[in-house]
């Protein structure tokens, strides 16, 4: 969510920046806004003029009182009586205008930053750099499914009985493999100097709000049936979600914390031959990572973030790319991210398997998320957000890059202190 203040005094700048998201639908809002916003403090000014009036009038009041002109007084009282009433429409009014506001300033999209790529979809996106050595194969390589079933991994079948498309049973090895990454992916984060957390995996609607835009919001959360609680998308949720109307010391940012979380998601809309398997499913687990910071601190993390994601898929020998999202395909309270993508030599190209976003104050404006500088005044912070990894995804990458052609699977030297030891899967 934006500064109320941009649009108050720049409403072309926001209304450039739809533009820049292809959103024209939503300029009327800007508009809108203002008028409400203009309502609002003439509404909130007359309110407390009327409060000084009727406060000053009881003063009065009380001294014709004292002095005996009765008749005096109880004609002032009327009086007041009937700005009293007023008073009570004005405060109704505001409560009108606040919720009318805030409906439409949820939906209006945050500012870009000016070096994101301008596009529709995200077909515009843009490679940015490519990195770690892309091997050979002289020899096909299965579909992942395939291999999992090879190697009595996985069991897909029993799973659409007990609960339907987009699930699935993991086991032996492969679901070894399955834990050992994330194991690692915790370790390799602790030591980069980030505090572990396991948070809620469920959340009220007063976090999800705060946290992501209602288009993600409906294509993606599980509402528990008669309970205001959430099953989470992602962990960020609830990591972002732990500091709801917090002012957070100074001395202790920028908080940097990695969590391990299940992420339950509906993925409205998943279609086509390469989201069978285990690409787009409805559950699996992920190890994020998060920061809270200063304004001027957050796109310094924003480059260490997505580093980290590259730096540990090139541990386990997993070629990758970074991919700018361009300004069409940035969610609203985004204010730049990218894409981490893993090369697939079976299907000869790249594939998302991390995203790294920066959403400036969006978050941290919706859920007051604050700090307080040494001047005494408190200001938001920026919030960040990055994937490390989340298999079983990530596992597709990761068995097609270390497949052999007998059927077998190379564990990466980084993997094999948390598979005892076992240097190949047979």
């Amino acid at each position: 969510m934006i500064d109320i203040k941009l649009i108050r005094e720049e409403p072309e700048l926001v209304k450039e920046n739809i533009r820049k998201k292809f959103q024209d639908e939503k300029l009327v809002l800007v508009d809108e806004v203002k008028a409400f916003d203009e309502e609002y403090r003439k509404v909130r000014k007359e309110a407390d003029d009327l409060r000084a009036k009727r406060n000053s009038a009881s003063k009065e009041i009380g001294a014709l009182m004292k002095q005996g002109q009765r008749e005096a007084a109880e004609q002032l009282k009327e009086e007041i009586k009937q700005v009293g009433d007023r008073i009570v429409a004005c405060e109704k009014r505001e409560v009108e205008l606040d919720e009318l506001i805030k409906e439409r300033m949820l939906v209006i999209p945050n500012i870009i930053d000016p070096s994101v790529p301008i596009g529709k979809d995200d077909s515009e996106n843009v490679e940015i750099e490519q990195f770690g050595q892309k091997r050979e194969f002289a020899y096909e390589i299965p579909y992942h499914t395939d291999i999992m079933e090879k190697l009595n991994g996985i069991d897909l079948d029993s799973a659409r009985k007990t609960s339907g498309n987009g699930f699935y049973y993991l086991t032996g090895d492969i679901a070894r493999l399955h834990s050992a990454v994330l194991t690692y992916a915790r370790d390799f984060m602790i030591d980069r100097g980030f505090t572990y957390v396991i948070p809620p995996y469920m959340i009220r609607s007063n976090v999800v709000t705060g946290v992501m835009s209602f288009a993600e919001m409906e294509n993606m959360m599980y509402k528990i049936e008669g309970e205001d609680l959430y099953l989470i998308g992602t962990s960020e949720h609830s990591m972002i979600g732990r500091f709801i109307d917090t002012i957070i010391d100074e001395d202790k940012l920028p908080l940097t914390l990695t969590s391990y979380s299940p992420c339950f998601r509906k993925e409205v809309g998943a279609h086509g031959i390469e989201e069978r398997g285990v690409y787009r499913i409805h559950q699996f687990e992920k190890q994020e990572m998060i920061v809270i910071c200063k304004p001027e601190d957050s796109m310094l993390w924003y480059e260490k973030m997505w580093q980290n994601s590259v730096d540990f898929f090139l541990s386990l020998d997993i070629p990758v790319r970074t991919l700018e999202c361009c300004s069409g395909d940035l969610a609203d309270l985004k204010v730049k991210s990218c894409d981490v993508e893993a090369w697939s030599p079976r299907q000869k190209k790249y594939f998302e398997v991390c995203s790294c976003s920066n959403l400036g104050d969006a978050q941290a404006r919706r859920l007051k998320i604050r700090t307080k500088g040494a001047d005494g005044k408190t200001y938001l912070l920026h919030t960040l957000n990055d994937t490390v990894v989340a298999p079983p995804r990530m596992l597709i990458a990761l068995l097609e890059n270390n497949y052999n052609e007998d059927g077998s699977i190379n564990i990466p030297v980084a993997l094999r202190p948390y598979m005892g030891g076992k240097s190949i899967i047979k």
